[in-house]
């Protein structure tokens, strides 16, 4: 039940970080996302097969001290968008803010309603916490997290076409990372902060 729980929290929490960044696309005038399909909370319009379900299943069973995997990307063309430049900034902060938001509300409940069962206490604690590292850890700038998206908007243009370039090795650099210990160093002291400020008890 805590693993099936887990998945499921983790699942709802990148369908809203995605749905974000499709939104923010289309109300800042690219409709790609809405013509493919994915401007809906429907997991089905956004599972992606590994990322979303056996990634994140391996990384529960091992115990990982965090889990994350990813959606199929939301198609953004950002020339589309009324200005390129500033909008990838809002389009790449708006997956990790809607997990931020998403957060709060859970801890406003939580704040709410003090005499939850256990249950529903871990599940809202659970949340809170997963909706947290999903925003930091996409926050790394690193491509293709959304943290490259706010540097390429804020680089000069020809360092923002080398920074691209880095894409292509990013995947394999982050699992480096995560496997050098990037959550203890990093994720976990920010994460930690935030739930300090929300006022949840997130002990890491």
């Amino acid at each position: 039940m805590s693993l099936v729980l887990s998945l499921a929290i983790f699942l709802f929490a990148i369908i809203i970080h995605e749905f974000s960044h499709g939104w923010v696309a289309y109300k800042l005038g690219d409709p790609t996302a809405k013509y493919a399909g994915r401007l809906t909370l429907n997991p089905m319009a956004h599972i992606d097969p590994f990322g979303m379900i056996l990634l994140p299943l391996i990384l529960t069973m091992m115990g990982s001290p965090v889990i994350f995997g990813w959606a199929k990307p939301v198609p953004v063309n950002f020339w589309n968008l009324k200005n390129p430049r500033r909008d990838m900034i809002w389009v790449g902060l708006a997956g990790p803010l809607a997990n931020i938001i998403l957060a709060f509300a859970l801890s406003l409940f939580l704040k709410i309603n003090i005499n939850l069962p256990a249950l529903i206490f871990n599940i809202l604690i659970a949340g809170i916490y997963v909706n947290l590292v999903l925003a930091v850890f996409n926050l790394i700038p690193i491509p293709p997290l959304d943290g490259s998206r706010v540097v390429v908007g804020l680089l000069p243009r020809e360092l923002a076409v080398r920074y691209i370039r880095l894409e292509r090795f990013g995947i394999p650099l982050i699992f480096l990372l995560m496997f050098m210990g990037l959550f203890n160093y990093l994720i976990r002291p920010i994460v930690q902060i935030l739930a300090n400020l929300l006022g949840v008890p997130i002990y890491l």
